[in-house]
This record gives structure tokens, C-alpha cells and sequence, in this order.
């Protein structure tokens, strides 16, 4: 099979990671850090990490920007204001950028929040995760249910554009209580509901590895329960309007997150600050040689953060660096195309991977057999069997 070759670039996102945190959630498998915050070094840091990777993006254009960790909100507006002004003074970002802000409801303070609009910050997504006070304590969070709701009130108020963090299947804790019934798990959804916000994102807590709850998981409602509760939760939030548009993601129609979009849709994206995951797609003739050939390439910076500010100083905050393969590309963009309920146009495949739909055309042909999605000569569609079963039907690009 010939090497890919790009028609065009994709869309292009950034990602700044903040790894910092008050407390690391015993669920939390994601790059975070309790400690002191050291706002000045790190902004130091991420700036010079954007600059040692503009050579392979320099003149497109950024359209979505994501701040996530840890808590992006333990930054004060004043440092968040600063990197978004040494974004737009290094690249190309689109004035029309969509900015996400990542806020814990234990960081709120109203004139904070405003200050984050005024330096760029036009979307928050907050952790609320339960209304349940005891469910909220079993997950270890740091805020309670009257502090989340009051964080909704301020986000909508001062910035509008808010998304909640949700999940169910909640466990009980070592200490004692139940796990989360039926019931609680509905009245989790109408609270949320009860806010109108553009955008909900609902998800099933997992046992992740190399977290505390792996080691010593809690008591958690059955399967039958849990699959039970993912049904309840799709039909109140799709019967209040919103768009189950991805696996975990419902929107106010034409409210979609557009920097998660980019990634299901196998965008491109940069990624800076600690631990930090990018992929760009190279059109080739980008190295030492006018012959390089078209690729995608993925890359993970260092996730201590200590050591990531040390190195980005020296142009060197990448911990890893890969070329996806042909034998890869199939499953990672199904990994991610996947999740969008309305699947992804044929176009796009080869598009944004270089190569002829024929390269995953049993793997299709199998998932189709096995009713995991349907097909035409235009577009592949998961079906609701298969967005349930949704590793199961990846499994297959795997083989």
C-alpha cells in the first residue's frame, strides 16, 4: 500500500495542561499533582515549550484552546490571561477561538471568573461529578453540593457558556453508606437539568489503573444497574433537548464542545505543560530533507511537573515521541471517530489519515456482521449496540 498523502491539513486545536491540584481524587488517572502552585516558572515554561514546537505548525490557524489538568482554576486570572496573550502573540489564533477553562467548584469566586472572561476565557467545563453529598465525600472531592451549585450560578452568570462534569454508577464509601441507587442517580440528572446549561457531559466512573480506587476498589452498583442507569441518564437529558451528539456528551443543538469535536473527528492538536499529549499530521518536506515523507506524529511531554519546567526552559519537554503506523492508524481514529453518534463521513477517514478506506475495509466488514455500525459508499455510522459496546467494536481494529 502506497504511504499516506494528505489532500489537506485538519483543523488544528491547542491543549495547555495545569497539573496542579488542592487534592488528588482517588478516581484521578489523569496527570495531577497536589503541591504548591508556581504560577511565574510554569508560564515561563509553557511559553518556551509552545515555541520550541511552532516549526511544525507555523501559519495554521488554531481554532479551539483547551486549559484542563488537575485545576486550570488554581491559576489566577492574571496568569491565565497571560498565556493567552502569549498564544495569540506566537501563533495564528483564530479571533473566534473557542476557549475552555477547566474549574473545580472549590476554586469559585465571582469576580475571579469574570476577570477569566475579561482576559479570553469565553467556555467553562466544571467538575461537579454529584449533588450527592455523600457520594461526593466516597469520590473524595473537595467541594460540596451547595458549593457546586453555587459555582453554576457564578459560571453562568459571568461567562455563560458552562458545561457540567457528571458522572453515575457512584460508589459507596470504605466508611460506610450505600452505593448510588437508581433514584439518586435521577435526581443527580434533574439537577443538573434544572440549570439549562449548553452542554452536559455524563459518564460512568471507571476503576482506571495506577489509581487508589483500582488498589482498593470501593463497593459499586452491579452491572445490570450501572447499564441500567446509562439508559435513565440518555433518555432525561435527550428528552430535555439536548443532543446526544458523542458517548458521553449532550449539547443544546449547535452547542457542541468544538475542541472535543476536533479530537473525535481526528483533528490535530499541539499540547504543552505537563504531560501534555499532542498529534500532528506532518504534509512531509517539513525535516532536513525535501523528501520527508507525509505522517502523523505523537508526542507526550514529561508529566513531572518539576522536571517538565526544567527541561521546557532547554527546548526539550518531550518525553516521547512516535510516527503512527499504517498497521495503527485504523484503530486510533476509530478509537476516536467512534464516539460521535452520527460516526464519520468516508471522506474524512482518508482525509485525515492519508490513506484509502480499503485499508480497514474487513475490520468494517466485521463490525458490520457483528451490528456494530452501519455502512454506505458515504458515511459509517455506529449503531446504539455499538456505541454501547464500543470497545468491543474498537477490538476488532485492534486484530
Amino acid at each position: 500500500m502506497l504511504p499516506p498523502q494528505f489532500t489537506s491539513l485538519p483543523p488544528l486545536s491547542l491543549y495547555i495542561h495545569i497539573p496542579w491540584c488542592i487534592r488528588k481524587c482517588p478516581y484521578c488517572d489523569f496527570n495531577s499533582h497536589e503541591g504548591s502552585v508556581q504560577e511565574r516558572e510554569y508560564i515561563n515554561a509553557l511559553m518556551s515549550d509552545l515555541e520550541s514546537e511552532l516549526p511544525n505548525f507555523w501559519g495554521r490557524t488554531i481554532h479551539t484552546v483547551f486549559f484542563g489538568g488537575g485545576t486550570p482554576s488554581l491559576f489566577s486570572a492574571e496568569a491565565i490571561g497571560e498565556i493567552v496573550a502569549g498564544v495569540r502573540a506566537r501563533t495564528r489564533l483564530s479571533p473566534q477561538a473557542e476557549i475552555t477553562l477547566e474549574a473545580n467548584p472549590g476554586t469559585f469566586e465571582a469576580q475571579k471568573f469574570a476577570d477569566y472572561k475579561s482576559v479570553g476565557i469565553n467556555r467553562l467545563s466544571i467538575g461537579i461529578q454529584s449533588f450527592n453529598d455523600a457520594h461526593l465525600k466516597a469520590l473524595g472531592r473537595v467541594h460540596d453540593s451547595s458549593e457546586a451549585r453555587r459555582a453554576i450560578e457564578i459560571g453562568l452568570s459571568t461567562i455563560g457558556n458552562v458545561n457540567l462534569d457528571v458522572m453515575f454508577a457512584l460508589p459507596a464509601s470504605h466508611t460506610g453508606g450505600a452505593p448510588q441507587s437508581m433514584d439518586e442517580c435521577a435526581r443527580d440528572v434533574e439537577t443538573a437539568l434544572s440549570f439549562n446549561t449548553p452542554h452536559l457531559s455524563f459518564y460512568q466512573l471507571t476503576m482506571e489503573p495506577n489509581t487508589v480506587f483500582a488498589k482498593k476498589p470501593p463497593p459499586l452498583p452491579d452491572h445490570d444497574l450501572a447499564s441500567d442507569m446509562q439508559t435513565r441518564v440518555e433518555e432525561m437529558i435527550e428528552a430535555a433537548g439536548y443532543v446526544h451528539y458523542e458517548t458521553s456528551g449532550y449539547a443544546k443543538p449547535g452547542r457542541e464542545c468544538q475542541h472535543n469535536l476536533n479530537y473525535w473527528k481526528f483533528g490535530d492538536y499541539v499540547g504543552i505543560g505537563a504531560g501534555a499529549h499532542a498529534k500532528l499530521s506532518m504534509p512531509g518536506g517539513l525535516g532536513n530533507s525535501e523528501a520527508e515523507p507525509p505522517r502523523i506524529v505523537r508526542t507526550e511531554r514529561v508529566k513531572q511537573p518539576r522536571e517538565y519546567m526544567q527541561r521546557a526552559a532547554n527546548g526539550d519537554a518531550v518525553f516521547e515521541r512516535r510516527v503512527v503506523t499504517r498497521n495503527d492508524v485504523g484503530f486510533e481514529f476509530m478509537l476516536n471517530a467512534l464516539r460521535l453518534t452520527d460516526g464519520f463521513a468516508i471522506r474524512e477517514f482518508e482525509e485525515r489519515t492519508g490513506f484509502a478506506i480499503s485499508l480497514v475495509s474487513k475490520a468494517l466488514d466485521e463490525c458490520e456482521r457483528k451490528g456494530f455500525l452501519k455502512r454506505d459508499h458515504q458515511r459509517v455510522t455506529p449503531t446504539e449496540h455499538g456505541r454501547r459496546f464500543l470497545n468491543q467494536a474498537l477490538a476488532v481494529f485492534l486484530d
